[in-house]
C-alpha cells in the first residue's frame, strides 16, 4: 500500500526541478509548504504565477538551522532540493556551494528528525559518479569528485546517509541524471543553446560537444520524485532517476536545429569549457532500482521534450527572462 502525502515541505522550491514539481504535488492535491530563498526584492522564482489555496509560499535560507526546523513542522514529508548547482561557479566560489549544499542538508536532516518526518527525499546529482568507468552507472559505482560541486554533493549525500544509518531517519537519496525543460538556467547546455537560436543567432557557442548525457525530461524527473516519496521499502536508498540512454552534446545540439528548424553552425568558446579533469565525458544510468521499487519509468523522448523546451523558451515573454549574449556561469 503506496504511503499517503498529506502535507509537503519543499526546498528550492522556486527554482527550476523543484517548480515543477510543486505543480505537480498541488495536482495531486498535497498541501505544499514551498521554500522560496530570501530576497529583498520578495521574489518567488519560477513560483510567481502559481495560484492555489494548497500552497503556502516562505522565504528563507536552508543555511540556517533554526529556520529548517520552523518550516519542517507539521509536514509528513521533505522534498530536499534547494543547492547551489552551477558548475563553474563551484571553482569560483567553493565555499558558498559547502555552506549551502552540505550545511544545507545537514539542517534539514536534523529538523526533519526534530521534528518526527516521515519521509525526507534527499535530491542528489549524476555529477557524484563522475566520468562512467561502466555503463549504465548503476547506485554502486564509484564516487568521483571532479569539481568543487559534485564534491558538496557526494558531502550531503552522505549527511543524509548517516542520519539513517545512525538515527534511522526515513531518508531516501534520489539522483537525477541530466534533466532538462521549461524553466531550466541559462548555465545549462540546452537552454543555452535553444535561446541563442531563438533570439536569431546563426553562430552558437558551446563547450565541448563530446561529452555524453542521460537527459530526463523535468517531467519524468518531478515523478521519480513523488514515486520513491510513496514507496514501501525505499528508507536508506540511493535511487537513479535516469532514462538509461546516452546521447552527445552534439547529437543534442543538432536535434534542437531540427526541431527549431535552423540552420546553425557551432564554434567552441574556450570560456564554456570545463578544466580537463573535471570534465565528466560519460553519463548513462542504470534505471533498475527504481524501475522495480516503483514502477517509474520515462514517458518523454528526448526529441519530444526538446520541442516542448523550445516552444516555451521561444515565447517571448519566457525569452525575455534569459540573457542570451552572456555566459551564465
Amino acid at each position: 500500500m503506496p504511503r499517503q502525502i498529506k502535507h509537503a515541505l519543499v526546498t528550492g522550491a522556486d527554482g527550476f526541478i523543484g517548480s515543477h514539481l510543486v505543480e505537480l504535488l498541488l495536482s495531486q492535491g498535497i498541501k505544499v509548504r514551498a521554500l522560496s530563498q530570501y530576497n529583498s526584492f520578495n521574489n518567488w522564482g519560477w513560483l510567481e504565477g502559481i495560484d492555489n489555496p494548497l500552497l503556502e509560499i516562505v522565504c528563507g535560507d536552508v543555511r540556517d538551522a533554526a529556520f529548517c526546523r520552523h518550516i519542517s513542522q507539521g509536514v509528513d514529508t521533505v522534498f530536499h532540493l534547494a543547492a547551489l548547482i552551477a558548475i563553474p561557479y563551484s571553482y569560483v566560489a567553493p565555499e558558498s556551494y559547502v555552506d549551502t549544499n552540505i550545511t544545507g542538508t545537514l539542517n534539514i536532516c536534523q529538523a526533519a528528525r526534530d521534528c518526527g518526518v516521515g519521509r525526507v527525499i534527499v535530491t542528489s546529482t549524476s555529477e557524484v559518479y563522475g566520468t562512467a568507468q561502466y555503463v549504465p552507472i548503476d547506485e554502486l559505482h564509484p564516487r568521483q569528485p571532479q569539481s568543487p560541486y559534485s564534491a558538496t554533493k557526494i558531502g550531503a549525500d552522505a549527511i543524509a546517509k548517516s542520519f539513517y544509518n545512525a538515527f534511522g531517519l526515513p531518508v531516501a537519496i534520489v539522483r537525477p541524471f541530466n534533466t532538462y525543460g521549461p524553466r531550466q538556467s541559462a548555465r545549462a547546455i540546452i537552454p543555452t543553446i535553444i535561446t541563442q537560436i531563438a533570439n536569431g543567432e546563426r553562430e552558437i557557442k558551446v563547450g565541448d560537444l563530446t561529452p555524453t548525457r542521460d537527459f530526463n525530461f523535468v517531467e519524468d524527473t518531478c515523478r521519480g520524485f513523488l514515486a520513491v516519496a510513496v514507496a514501501d521499502g525505499v528508507e536508506g536508498e540511493e535511487i537513479n532517476i535516469a532514462t538509461g540512454t546516452e546521447v552527445s552534446m552534439g547529437q543534442t545540439l543538432e536535434m534542437i536545429a531540427e526541431v527549431m528548424e535552423a540552420d546553425v553552425r557551432y564554434v567552441v568558446d574556450p570560456q564554456r569549457l570545463r578544466p580537463s579533469k573535471s570534465e565528466v565525458f560519460r553519463l548513462c544510468g542504470d534505471n533498475r532500482k527504481i524501475r522495480s521499487l516503483t514502477g517509474w519509468e520515462p514517458q518523454v523522448s528526448l526529441r519530444d521534450g526538446l520541442a516542448a523546451t523550445a516552444r516555451w523558451l521561444s515565447d517571448p515573454a519566457n525569452l525575455a527572462r534569459y540573457k542570451s549574449n552572456i555566459y551564465n556561469r
